[in-house]
This record gives C-alpha cells, sequence and structure tokens, in this order.
C-alpha cells in the first residue's frame, strides 16, 4: 500500500502541484529519440561541412564560405525542425474537435508514447447506470424490512443506483419516510454508505466493506449469493441494519457493445489495457473478461491507483487514465497522460493535462490515437528529411569538386546547368519544401492500427524513397528555370 505523505502546512494543491511537477520532468521515449537523432544529424553534417575545406585544399581547388554556408543549411535537420511546431500545433488542434483542451503540449506528445491505459469501468466499459434488479434477504429476515432498509439508504443517494433502488421498493409498496434523516456520504475509503434514521443505523456498500462494519463474518447463505451474482458479472450490494446484515440487493451492469473490438484494436497498436473498479474482484474478473480488458484492478482506492500507476512507470512504461474526482487527483497527477473531466472537481482538474469538456471517459481512447497520428506524422516527414539529404549531396558536392575532380561528374546525374546554379537550385528546393509539407503536417498521415514492423516499412517505402526521388525531380525543375531566366 502506497501512502501520501505531506510536509506539515503543506496544502493539498501543493502536494498536487509537485506531482504534476514531476510528471512532466519524465521524457517520453519519441521525444529523447528524436531530440538524439537531431542533435546527432546536426553534428555530423557540421563536421562533414567543416572537413570539405581541407579535402578542397588536396584536390587544388577552392570552397567559398557561400558555398559551405548553402551546403551546411541543406544538410541539417531544416525541414523536420521547421514543421515540428506545425505537426504539434496539428496535434492540439485534433484534441480541440474533440472538445479536449490540452493544458501543455507536452500531453499531446506523452498520448502517443502511451503504453498502459487506466479505465474506470463505470461509464468507459460498461454504460454506468446499473439497475437494481432484485432484493436478496438474509435467512430469517423478511423481504419487506430489506426493501425498507434498502430505500432509507438510498433515499439521499443521487446516483442511478441508489435511484433505481428506491424505484424497485416502490414496486414492492414501500414508500419510506424522510423526515429526521441524517444521511451519510459514500466515501472511497469505507466504500459504503447510509442514513442514521430515528436512532436506526443503516449502511449499503460493498460486501467486504460492510463485513468490516458489522464486526463479524459473512452469514454462508449471504456469502454465496454474494459469489453467484458477481460471478455473472453483476454487482452485489450488501444492506446491514445495527451491524445486522438484512440481505443483498442485485445491480445489474451491461457491457457496451463494441468496446471488446476496441480493445482488441488497442491491443494490436501495443497498448495494455486495465480496468479500474471499486467492485469486488468477481465482478471484476467477469466484466474484465466480458469486455476483453488486459488486466483489471478490482476495490480499487486512491492509494492503490497511485500505486499501480507508480509500478507501471517504474517498468518503463506510460500511463494514461481519466478521473472526476478528488480521490481521483493523486493519480491523475502521477499520470503521464491525464484527462480531468470538465464536469469533475477542481482538484481533479488541476492534477490532469488534459481536460474533457463533453466529461466522456471514453474519450481516453481517442486521445491515444490522436497522439499516435501525430508521432506516425512525425516519423514520416522525418523520414522525408533524412531521405531528401541524399539528393542534395548528388547536387551539391559534384558542382564544388567538378571543376578539379572531373571524374566526380558521373555522381552529377541531374545533368544540373552549372556549379552556381547547382547551389542555388538546392537552396530553393530546401525552402520550398518546408512550405509544401506544411499542409501534410497539418493534416496528419493517416492512422492505422498496424505493428511497429508494419508500420517502418511503410514509411521507408512511402516517405523514405519519396524523400530521394522528389528531390531529383524538384532540383533538376528549379534548376532548368535558374538557367532559362540566367540567374546566374
Amino acid at each position: 500500500m502506497v501512502e501520501i505523505t505531506a510536509n506539515p502546512g503543506e496544502t493539498f494543491l501543493d502536494r498536487m502541484i509537485g506531482l504534476v511537477e514531476s510528471a512532466n520532468r519524465r521524457k517520453t521515449p519519441n521525444e529523447i529519440a528524436l531530440a538524439m537523432l537531431l542533435a546527432a544529424m546536426t553534428i555530423i553534417f557540421m563536421v562533414a561541412v567543416v572537413t570539405l575545406e581541407p579535402f578542397a585544399l588536396y584536390a587544388r581547388t577552392t570552397v567559398t564560405i557561400t558555398v559551405l554556408i548553402a551546403l551546411l543549411v541543406c544538410l541539417i535537420p531544416t525541414t523536420i525542425g521547421g514543421l515540428l511546431s506545425a505537426i504539434g500545433i496539428a496535434g492540439i488542434d485534433r484534441l480541440l474537435q474533440r472538445n479536449v483542451v490540452a493544458l501543455s503540449g507536452r500531453a499531446v506528445e506523452a498520448a502517443g508514447d502511451v503504453d498502459t491505459l487506466l479505465l474506470d469501468k463505470t461509464g468507459t466499459i460498461t454504460f454506468g447506470n446499473r439497475q437494481a434488479s432484485e432484493f436478496l434477504p438474509a435467512p430469517g429476515v423478511p423481504t419487506k424490512r430489506l426493501v425498507e432498509a434498502a430505500a432509507l439508504a438510498s433515499l439521499a443517494d443521487e446516483t442511478p443506483e441508489g435511484r433505481s433502488i428506491v424505484a424497485l421498493a416502490e414496486r414492492f409498496g414501500v414508500k419510506p419516510d424522510g423526515e429526521g434523516l441524517v444521511a451519510v456520504p459514500f466515501s472511497a475509503t469505507t466504500r459504503m454508505s447510509g442514513v442514521d434514521h430515528n436512532g436506526r443505523r443503516i449502511r449499503k456498500g460493498a460486501a467486504e466493506s460492510i463485513a468490516r462494519w458489522t464486526g463479524r463474518p459473512l452469514q454462508p447463505e449471504v456469502r454465496e449469493r454474494v459469489d453467484a451474482i458477481a460471478r455473472s458479472g453483476g454487482t452485489p450490494l450488501l444492506v446491514a441494519e445495527d451491524r445486522n446484515v438484512l440481505g443483498t440487493v442485485h445491480l445489474k451492469d451491461i457491457v457496451k457493445p463494441g468496446i471488446r473490438e476496441r480493445f482488441a484494436e488497442l491491443r494490436r497498436m501495443g497498448l495494455r489495457t486495465v480496468m479500474i473498479t471499486g467492485d469486488n474482484p468477481l465482478t471484476a474478473a467477469a466484466i474484465a473478461a466480458e469486455a476483453g480488458v488486459d488486466d483489471f484492478l478490482a476495490e480499487a482506492t486512491p492509494e492503490r491507483k497511485l500505486a499501480l500507476i507508480r509500478e507501471e512507470q517504474q517498468g518503463g512504461r506510460m500511463v494514461a487514465m481519466t478521473g472526476d474526482g478528488t480521490n481521483d487527483a493523486p493519480a491523475l497527477a502521477q499520470a503521464d497522460v491525464a484527462v480531468a473531466m470538465n464536469s469533475g472537481t477542481q482538484e481533479a482538474k488541476e492534477a490532469g493535462n488534459l481536460i474533457d469538456l463533453d466529461s466522456d471517459p471514453t474519450k481516453l481512447i481517442e486521445i491515444v490515437e490522436a497522439g499516435k497520428q501525430m508521432l506516425i506524422t512525425r516519423g514520416a516527414l522525418t523520414t522525408f528529411s533524412i531521405a531528401n539529404d541524399v539528393a542534395k549531396y548528388f547536387a551539391i558536392i559534384p558542382a564544388i569538386f567538378v571543376g578539379s575532380l572531373p571524374e566526380l561528374g558521373a555522381l552529377n546525374v541531374m545533368r544540373l546547368g552549372s556549379p552556381h546554379s547547382a547551389v542555388l537550385s538546392a537552396v530553393i528546393f530546401n525552402a520550398l519544401i518546408i512550405v509544401a509539407l506544411i499542409p501534410l503536417a497539418l493534416r496528419g498521415v493517416r492512422y492505422r492500427a498496424i505493428g511497429a514492423a508494419a508500420l517502418l516499412r511503410r514509411n521507408l517505402l512511402v516517405y523514405g524513397l519519396g524523400g530521394i526521388v522528389a528531390p531529383f525531380i524538384g532540383i533538376k525543375l528549379i534548376d532548368l528555370a535558374v538557367n532559362a531566366l540566367h540567374l546566374v
């Protein structure tokens, strides 16, 4: 069990800010890889340009500073560097189109790197409107007594489950009087709620929580019914009065249609899904098997959620989750991608780095897909940018040395008009290609749920080969125009 410790005088918001800052310091694998790649390319090309002067002296020719600067401008990763901002803005805009506000650009970046999705069962995997279907009294307890106690305990409960219990009780002819009612609200720690009414203490909640409250083990008949409901995928809700268990309320929960197929698609993307629920392990296992999630966390408390996220992160995985309550704030602050519901508490919004204006927990899947599309777009354009350099070498290097080393004329496969036009054409193309690629950076490369190997093959075929062929054609056309207009 993980405990959230605090210094004396430290407020809840201070602790949340500390967790958020700690999470934001974690760099995503793609951020690190891209930074290392761009740094390595820049250093390599700078070394290549600087060493050209000694080679030129050896070949008894001269290379002007203008040509060296032109070569450096063409070879360093200016294309992808110029497009990174457009790709990032487009990623944020795609989330805005889904009514999701990104509080930091890094949140969108991290969404594409997510390995583990933590999904609340209620409202995400199931419809979340569990309905009371039957009352099952304990041995020796009249049904009417159980129905009356369950209805009283639910009068102050505004959740769909609470309202459904009151509605079902009315079908039994029970309409409890709420005068003098003192509500005991639900707590994530106690995992039960209830009322104090005219000297009566009535509670309803999870089986283990009620058993702890009563201070005695459940009767075998009650335990058997609880397990049977849980195995069927329902939720057993125990009702107790003055520390005596009166019986069980059967709540039915329905898995959303098509959710199993969505999870299968996420699995093909390499994502691991974990269902978070307050249900007991038997119920959680039944729902998880029906929905097709990879794992589940039953009887979840704020501490257990936080411990699970830290365990995943210690294993080198990026974690995304949604939440809307104060109890979710520590886990949201720790998660790499934290989607807070607009209808949630201020603490949850402060801890999150994305806010869903529609308060739809299922949107977490779309957010991850938008992040993946942004990373795929950046990878494709990076491949295109690197491939571009091959053609620029063939344009500029022969032009520099063809006078002193005629043998290098064989590398002038584009048959450019003159050394000066070759350099000018390469520089013009280098500037135009950035402008030409902006629409693709904003629109994004089409996202498909395919494996990393298939994605790499597609990038190399389309953007790698295209990045080599396009400059040959573009530089040649610009060279023809430069010579036709007598610009050199």
